[in-house]
C-alpha cells in the first residue's frame, strides 16, 4: 500500500520563539499547540511538532540534534516574495532564485536557512499531475 501523504515531522529547536517567527511570520505557518504545552507549525494539511533541544518527548530520535535537518518546501508565491520576508527578518537566502529540475516540471527555487542552520528550499512550480 503506498503512502498517500506526510502527516507530520518533529524538529528539535534551540529557540522556540524563533523558529515560530521564521515559519509563521516568514512562511506563513499557523502556529497550533499539540497538548501538554508542546508547539506546532500547521502547513496546509501537515504539521511540524517541534520540541526544546534537550527537552523531547519519549519515544524521540536517538539524537536530536538542532540544524540536521534539510526541510523542502512546495509554495504558492514566487519564492523570492518569501525570502524576502525571511531575509528582514534575519534570514537572507544562500542561493536563487534558480531554476532547477523538479520531479514533473521546472522548479523556481531559493535556499536559506532556518534559526538553527536547517536548510530549507522553497519551490514552485512541477507540481502538475502529481498528486492528483
Amino acid at each position: 500500500m503506498p503512502i498517500p501523504a506526510l502527516d507530520r515531522l518533529l524538529l528539535a529547536v534551540r529557540e522556540l520563539e524563533a523558529t515560530r517567527r521564521f515559519d509563521c511570520a516568514g512562511l506563513g505557518s499557523r502556529r497550533t499547540e499539540c497538548g501538554e504545552g508542546r508547539s506546532a507549525l500547521a502547513f496546509g494539511r501537515q504539521k511540524i511538532d517541534m520540541h526544546p533541544a534537550g527537552r523531547e518527548i519519549e519515544p524521540k530520535a536517538a539524537r536530536p540534534t538542532p540544524g540536521s535537518v534539510d526541510l523542502y518546501f512546495r509554495v504558492d508565491e514566487p519564492p523570492a516574495a518569501i525570502a524576502g520576508r525571511l531575509a528582514a527578518l534575519g534570514h537572507p537566502s544562500i542561493f536563487g532564485p534558480v531554476l532547477r529540475t523538479g520531479g514533473a516540471a521546472p522548479l523556481e527555487t531559493v535556499r536559506l536557512r532556518d534559526p538553527d542552520s536547517d536548510p530549507v528550499e522553497l519551490a514552485r512550480g512541477g507540481l502538475t499531475g502529481l498528486f492528483s
